[in-house]
């Protein structure tokens, strides 16, 4: 469910009808050309360049950038994402880069499933959807995951860009404080290290060009 700018901030339209989210998502997909050069999220390679490489979980790859990214810096990369077409493009991606060894594409359903074992980083990129999700609960299981020193790096929409499929003016973008109080995670075992909104110019789908802002939460485990 996660994207780069140009996909991930339009995102989808809201889902209508009775559909499921696994359907509605391989739609949405199958609906979009394949992002051949796809381009990681620009707070992933802000914050993460200058962390030590070693096991990362991408969750919601979406078109895969932020996977690609991080295996090219020598992270071996876990990535999930509720579609199985965003998750064939990843492979297929990654196969294409030599980067195959370093990549792993599964499908989860988040809201039922989670990947196994501990990793030293998972990014959540914009991990929104027009169906309900307890990312609370999905945000603590990724919390528990973490080996210890691992970091968490949680980003979220912080305004709505032009092209945002959600337009409602009353809109409520959970702050990163509040973001972290979901976790309710102790604080002296997972140390909050940044949680601030933050402004950037982002490229629309049709090369618009807009100021958002993003709401980052980065979290350490520590024992």
């Amino acid at each position: 469910m996660s994207t780069s700018d140009a996909v991930g901030a339009a995102g989808p339209m809201a889902a209508t009808g009775p559909i499921d989210a696994a359907t509605y998502w391989e739609d949405v997909y199958a609906a979009r050309p394949v992002v051949t050069d796809p381009r990681p999220n620009v707070r992933l390679t802000e914050i993460v360049t200058a962390l030590p490489s070693g096991r990362a979980l991408d969750l919601g790859c979406g078109n895969g950038a932020d996977a690609l990214w991080l295996a090219r810096r020598g992270w071996q990369v876990t990535a999930v994402d509720i579609s199985s077409e965003a998750v064939a493009r990843l492979t297929e991606l990654a196969r294409a880069r030599g980067l195959d060894d370093r990549v792993t594409g599964e499908q989860h359903d988040l809201h039922e499933s989670f990947p196994e074992g501990g990793f030293d980083l998972i990014t959540a990129h914009y991990l929104h959807t027009p169906f309900d999700l307890d990312r609370s609960s999905v945000l603590r299981n990724a919390a528990q995951a973490l080996r210890p020193g691992g970091r968490l790096l949680v980003v979220d929409h912080g305004s709505t860009a032009p092209w945002s499929w959600n337009q409602d003016p009353d809109a409520h973008f959970p702050t990163p404080r509040e973001v972290a109080s979901g976790i309710d995670a102790d604080p002296s075992t997972w140390p909050i290290e940044r949680a601030e909104p933050s402004h950037r110019i982002a490229t629309g789908p049709s090369d618009q060009r807009a100021e958002v802002v993003d709401h980052i939460l980065l979290m350490r485990r520590v024992a």
